[in-house]
């Protein structure tokens, strides 16, 4: 049976984006096939995210009635498979964005999840793709305006009955700035299932059009990713991040200039 996964966040920029791709490559990891679905009508990012920012038929296509949401399916080389928005101004003409619960239960029986990455803050396109989801996650980063954000989210979810399964913190750093996960889940009055460490290797994927999962596969917030899968698959997972060793000199400018 399908299930529709909307991660969701009050605030752009805590890494949404990141956490659908890596948390549908993390579900493949173990088996489950995923599609990701680019609920951004605005400002889409995964196909930016994987280097196909054009493709023939994408989302907007498909809301407006052009093609069937199958027609926009496309295959990633990690394993997982994507539907793209559209970039350019004349998609978003005569897109209503009501029409994505609809158009999206067509995949359902065709693949094990759908994981759905909405649009920034709490307006009518995030509205959209949080009421195509059978439940969301919040994601946020450790500080207390994401935070503040994720709750209001959290709150419209109750108000909407759409039931939130937990909180992904993403980007925690070992300083002592951030604000504590018990303060989080205090805050918000929800779970905290699963917290993704500050890692480059996030934006080395990037560099390299990839996703972490796949590109760097025993890194802090990969194995993060897994954890986050594993837990909600119900399975256990016990893998550790490779440790991190200290570079010297000649290591460091060799990394500097791309030799390593």
């Amino acid at each position: 049976m399908t299930k529709y996964i909307t991660c969701v966040s009050g605030k752009g920029g805590v890494a949404k984006t990141t956490t659908a791709l890596n948390l549908a490559a993390a579900l493949n990891f173990f088996g489950k096939d995923c599609i990701v679905v680019d609920a951004n009508l605005t400002t889409p990012n995964i196909g930016l995210h994987l280097g196909v920012p054009v493709v023939p038929i994408n989302l907007h296509n498909v809301l407006k009635g052009k093609n069937h949401i199958a027609e926009a399916i496309y295959l990633h080389p990690s394993g997982i498979k994507i539907v793209p928005a559209g970039l350019s101004l004349d998609d978003l003409r005569n897109i209503n964005a009501d029409h994505l619960k609809k158009k999206l239960s067509d995949l359902r029986g065709l693949t094990d999840f759908v994981i759905i990455d909405a649009a920034a803050g709490l307006g009518k396109e995030a509205l959209a793709a949080m009421n195509a989801a059978d439940e969301l996650l919040i994601v946020t980063n450790p500080e207390l305006p994401a935070v503040t954000d994720a709750l209001k989210t959290i709150k419209l979810a109750e108000e909407l009955k759409i039931p939130v399964r937990g909180i992904v913190v993403t980007r925690t750093k070992e300083d002592n700035h951030d604000m504590s996960i018990k303060n989080i889940e205090v805050l918000t009055e929800t779970p905290v299932i699963s917290i993704i460490p500050e890692d480059k290797n996030v934006r080395k994927a990037l560099i390299k059009r990839d996703i972490l999962v796949n590109h760097a596969p025993k890194s802090p917030a990969a194995i993060g990713y897994k954890q986050l899968a594993a837990g909600m698959l119900g399975m256990d997972f016990g893998e550790v991040p490779e440790p991190i060793l200290r570079k010297g000199i000649f290591s460091k400018l060799l990394e500097k200039f791309g030799f390593v």
